[in-house]
């Protein structure tokens, strides 16, 4: 078959040498037999189902929809024809955001949403962040919020959410999004400047510029602002952003064992009684079994699993795309790796030659850069040792943990990761709720503690040095005794007085010459260390 018999009359075939453009949807498309028999008789130049548009004075013009438009070279709204005679945002766009915006505004906030013990609020001139992992109820917080202020008084059409990720909002990442703005006010031109409107903006990272955007709102409209994301750029660190010194932020991680017992109804406060202690001594083994993920709970452990796989694979996929990072596959098995030795050591050049063993031509500065990433979505955490040395912390190794002690069970191989590490895992995301501020201690006879924290204190007070060993079972002597031994050197060198042993089951307190050792089980340490409301 010749390409003459394949090309159309007025799209004739393209010359030797020539590119290619997009087909356009006004020609006639040729069958699939055709395709495959232009494929294999074509021998000059190989098909790449596409043709170039034939060299005319409307070379420049492409066609969509039968209807010429100018291509700006960045898809938009506006090139298909969606804007008026000045060249402003279309007719289209204005509505298709106003039936959105309507929808939300006549929802009722759904009732059978799992409550966080989070309360975010707002300042006047701050905005709202609210940050955390795919899939830790952020949405959920900001329904809350929503359903607080109805609640409090406000009118439903003084609150504007919309959801960034929403599929029919996908042009918005193109446009200005001052165009919300001309939506919103459309619908209720008698609110601007006279009345507060609370903008909610769920995953804004899909906004280009979003930190711009909500500065402007900021000085020029009447308003409160929350905001919610996983991939926020961290703004309030960097010293170029308009935002610097006037961001609230709240960090959202999956539920957390005291919410999780609220969730089933379960009274965790004040004293326990023995029942009520073999209650929750019962409702820790679903909480070890399933984690903190919502979307993980209520169902049977395989679906809890395949839920948990699927979230991780949107995690790595929203990663990979929002920092456009062009090795994806190598991204993809760092974060196996990191997640088959969660609780283990790793330095940076190990993980460089790690990558480069599978294949992958990677430098140290790119593995550096996905470790940050990983930790900006909320997901994997380094822990450095403790020291106030640069140097030292710079040649010693790093700690690697995981959000959700589920997720890593979930999806690491399981060849190193056993109840030990996830248990150390599980302690890492308690602490972290807490504090920051994470180490873990070598000893000056090379006796490691596994988690040292430093809690929140009030102004002009030192912060308090928490000491934690993790260890499933003290049932064999030699293991209680190495813990013992290598806790009661770092409480001496760091002149802390109590040291915490974190296991399964096991209560009791050991004296011990500088102080004392209090051993507590887990579901005990969970709930001591989240505040009670």
């Amino acid at each position: 078959m010749s390409k003459e018999a394949f090309f159309s009359p007025d799209f004739p075939a393209p010359d030797e040498g020539q590119g290619f453009a997009v087909r356009p949807e006004t020609a006639n498309p040729a069958p699939t037999s055709r395709l495959i028999a232009y494929q294999r008789n074509c021998s000059r130049q190989p098909f790449r189902t596409a043709v170039r548009f034939p060299k005319t004075e409307s070379n420049s013009i492409a066609f969509r929809f039968d209807k010429p438009f100018a291509f700006s070279g960045t898809p938009s709204m506006n090139d298909t024809g969606c804007q008026n005679e000045q060249g402003a945002p279309g007719h289209a766009m204005i509505e298709c955001l106003k039936r959105i915006i309507r929808k939300y505004q006549s929802l009722e906030p759904p009732d059978g949403l799992l409550p966080r013990r989070v309360a975010i609020g707002s300042l006047p001139g701050k905005v709202s962040v609210v940050t955390g992992v795919r899939g830790s109820g952020k949405t959920t917080l900001l329904r809350q919020r929503i359903r607080q202020l109805i609640e409090s008084g406000v009118p439903r059409k003084n609150i504007l959410y919309l959801n960034l990720t929403d599929d029919r909002l996908y042009w918005l990442r193109h446009e200005n999004p001052d165009i919300i703005l001309e939506a919103y006010y459309e619908l209720h031109p008698q609110k601007r400047g006279s009345e507060t409107v609370h903008y909610f903006f769920d995953e804004v990272q899909a906004l280009q510029h979003w930190p711009l955007f909500i500065d402007r709102l900021l000085r020029t409209e009447k308003c409160e602002i929350t905001v919610a994301g996983s991939l926020l750029p961290s703004p309030e660190e960097e010293t170029a952003c308009p935002l610097t010194g006037r961001i609230v932020s709240w960090e959202i991680f999956p539920l957390s064992f005291r919410e999780f017992l609220y969730g089933k109804g379960i009274e965790s406060d004040g004293p326990l009684s023995t029942k009520q202690r073999l209650t929750i001594q019962k409702a820790f083994e679903d909480y070890w079994q399933f984690g903190g993920f919502p979307g993980a709970n209520r169902v049977d452990q395989q679906q809890s699993i395949e839920a948990h796989q699927a979230n991780w694979n949107a995690i790595l996929a929203s990663i990979i795309g929002h920092h456009n990072i062009s090795h994806p596959r190598a991204v993809i098995d760092l974060a196996h790796w990191l997640m088959d030795n969660t609780g283990f050591f790793y330095a940076v050049s190990h993980l460089t030659d790690h990558l480069k063993s599978l294949g992958h031509r990677v430098r140290k500065s790119s593995v550096v850069d996905w470790l940050v990433a990983f930790e900006d979505a909320g997901l994997l955490f380094s822990v450095n040792i403790f020291s106030s040395s640069p140097t030292r912390i710079s040649v010693n190794p790093r700690k690697v943990y995981c959000v959700d002690h589920a997720l890593t069970a979930s999806v690491s191989s399981g060849i190193f990761t056993n109840r030990d590490c996830l248990l150390e895992n599980l302690v890492f995301t308690a602490l972290r709720r807490v504090t920051p501020e994470i180490f873990y201690h070598k000893t000056k006879t090379g006796r490691e503690v596994d988690l040292v924290a430093l809690l929140p204190s009030a102004p002009g007070q030192e912060q308090a040095i928490l000491l934690i060993q993790v260890c499933a079972s003290l049932a064999d002597p030699r293991v209680k005794q190495s813990e013992l031994h290598s806790l009661s050197e770092a409480m001496v060198e760091l002149a802390v007085a109590e040291g915490t042993i974190v296991t399964w089951r096991t209560d009791e307190t050991i004296p011990v010459g500088f102080g004392t050792i209090r051993v507590v089980p887990i579901w005990q340490f969970l709930l001591e260390m989240e505040p009670r409301t």
